[in-house]
């Protein structure tokens, strides 16, 4: 058993793994002939299977992150597009096949992934992935302003601390860009640093700085030279600080030059000609991708199974409390919960099929919650009376992150994935009330709700906002994301679940109210992350939306009216069961409308059909 934990704490698939995947293959290995010949050519110049292979790969390690296919297709168009290769991807559930083609020659390549899972750690630093990627092969930063950022991440990846790399690199270019500043006061170079956000700006919108600009800002540039003139000569010591300060002004003037002469980002025309950085290379070569690829495919989970178990606990006894529940119930559930996801990390190290995991966990998480209360209760009887603590103990299985891209897909008309993530979800669902109902049924439960609590309005809307904090914070946590991101994305969840809270508690229905807070939660999580693109954040916190958005309403997903349909439907009492069935439908049916509609407000790529 020891040396079975081992090799899963090295990425080694254990023994009984190892026998049953020998005769599996996944993905076209990465030592074929085609791909090896080009190994070490650079990339944007190797054959069209050695740029399929990044490609595919990098769509490959998006989806079994978790995400959505919309998001996994525009991963790979985007680092497809400085190769010069056009793609066209059928994504699914656990598969994706990508014809590619370059203009002369095809290739079609099918990936199957042997299961799902959720990593949003590998999301974000697959976004930074792709800027290194487009940075070095002369195209610009897609998703980050900083391009450096991406730059020092991809050359740090053997860190365990990602984000704090990205926290050090970010303020390393605060404090150089701010001695820059104090070193010299130069009126020609703030100009030139002028125009060249302004050709920056006009390239994000894929509109060429014209020559008439050009000759505006030159206008401006004479007359800034005219006023510092006078400085320039009286400084006659300071020769050294002047050269530096014409080598950064003609480094600025060429920026502007390349920017002004690049032609606009039509596909057809960058088709024909791959992008070269500036030393006319090709960038980077085919192993370098790769083994930036290999370090973040087997990066190690940022949290032990017993911090991530602890995360759980926190997350679902908070859940409790916001649906109702009291002190009693907030204690069931965090043992019953705490125990549960440990042990479920603990058997998914041993690549244990997923629905039988989920069973076992949530069964031994009712237990637990239930043995727990019943042991309280030989000191104080009125926790014997808590039998819906139960349910709160099993709510670290709802699959939150499938539900929620799978409504996006199908908003993005894309509904074979959509199909797929969400019958996947029901199977989930289905697996987890089925032992929630069993244990029920053995032990003699009959949940029939929280008590209330009757506390004082304000006293309650301050828990609130508590608790959803240490909710979304401890589901961020499970699906591995960095603290950064859990805290930015607890943030974003303390406003708008405590939000939701109020407004149905003022009579707004509960539907409504999913939709309402969901709306929110899409529109901070791009209003954050327009913050970090405009230079007002810093550059390390600019998260993936997917990532900050569906962890903050994950905690709205109604686990104890599917729970409660269950358990009615075991007893037979149909009516019941249809009723907790439908109303959980209709809450589930909103999240992701609402963050669609925030996606469709905030992104031309969701407003327009194209």
């Amino acid at each position: 058993m020891s040396e079975q934990k081992e090799e899963s704490e090295r990425g080694i698939k254990p023994k009984g793994a190892q026998a049953v995947s020998k005769y599996h293959t996944h993905s076209i290995p990465l030592d074929m002939e085609d791909i090896e010949r080009d190994w070490d050519k650079p990339v944007s110049e190797a054959g069209i299977a050695a740029k399929t292979s990044v490609i595919v790969r990098v769509g490959m390690l998006d989806l079994a992150a978790g995400t959505g296919s919309f998001r996994v297709r525009e991963m790979m168009h985007r680092i497809a597009y400085p190769l010069g290769v056009h793609v066209r991807a059928d994504v699914n559930l656990t598969d994706i096949e990508a014809s590619c083609t370059d203009g002369k020659d095809r290739i079609t390549e099918v990936v199957d992934l042997p299961t799902t899972g959720v990593n949003t750690e590998r999301i974000w630093l697959l976004e930074h992935f792709a800027d290194w990627f487009n940075v070095n092969l002369g195209t610009g930063s897609m998703y980050h302003r900083q391009a450096d950022v991406s730059e020092g991440l991809m050359q740090h990846l053997d860190k365990k601390d990602a984000s704090q790399v990205s926290a050090d690199l970010s303020k390393q270019l605060r404090e150089q860009k701010k001695a820059e500043r104090h070193a010299q006061d130069d009126p020609v170079l703030d100009v030139l640093e002028a125009v060249s956000a302004q050709a920056e700006e006009g390239e994000t919108v894929a509109r060429p700085l014209h020559m008439r600009d050009i000759e505006e800002a030159q206008i401006r540039v004479d007359e800034a030279s005219a006023e510092s003139a006078a400085s320039d000569t009286a400084s006659q010591s300071g020769g050294s600080a002047s050269e530096r300060r014409d080598e950064r002004r003609e480094q600025v003037r060429s920026r502007i030059k390349e920017r002004a002469h690049k032609p606009p980002k039509e596909y057809a025309e960058h088709f024909a000609a791959p992008g070269r950085n500036a030393n006319g290379q090709g960038g980077i070569t085919v192993r370098q991708a790769h083994e930036r690829l290999d370090m973040i495919e087997h990066r190690k989970p940022l949290y032990s199974p017993a911090f991530a178990g602890l995360a759980s606990a926190c997350a679902c006894a908070s859940f409790v409390f916001l649906l109702g529940g009291g002190p009693f119930d907030m204690i069931g559930a965090f043992v019953g919960a705490g125990l549960g996801h440990w042990l479920r990390r603990r058997l998914f190290a041993h690549h244990l099929n997923q629905f039988f995991v989920t069973f076992v966990c949530v069964a031994v998480a009712a237990l637990a919650c239930t043995g727990t209360l019943r042991l309280i209760g030989l000191f104080n009887p009125v926790a014997l009376q808590h039998d819906t603590a139960y349910i709160g103990a099993m709510l670290f299985v709802i699959p939150g992150f499938p539900l929620i891209t799978g409504g996006l897909d199908m908003a993005k008309i894309d509904f074979p994935s959509g199909v797929q993530r969400i019958t996947y979800v029901l199977c989930i669902i289905l697996m987890a009330t089925l032992a929630g109902w069993m244990v029920a049924s053995i032990v003699h439960l009959n949940p029939q709700g929280f008590e209330p609590l009757g506390l004082n309005p304000v006293v309650n809307c301050l828990l609130r906002m508590l608790f959803a904090f240490i909710g979304v914070w401890g589901f961020s946590v499970m699906f591995n994301s960095p603290q950064r991101m859990c805290l930015v994305a607890a943030t974003i969840g303390l406003i708008t679940d405590t939000l939701r809270l109020e407004i149905v508690d003022a009579g707004v229905p509960a539907e409504a109210g999913a939709f309402i807070g969901a709306l929110l939660a899409g529109l901070l999580a791009s209003a954050w992350r327009s913050a970090v693109r405009r230079g007002w954040l810093a550059p390390h916190l600019g998260y993936p939306r997917i990532c900050l958005t569906v962890p903050s309403i994950v905690i709205m997903v109604p686990g104890l009216y599917m729970y409660q349909a269950m358990f009615h439907l075991g007893q037979f009492d149909t009516l019941n069961a249809l009723d907790w069935a439908f109303r959980a439908f209709m809450v589930i049916l909103c999240l992701p409308i609402g963050l669609a509609m925030a996606r469709v407000i905030t992104d031309k790529s969701w407003r327009y059909d194209i």
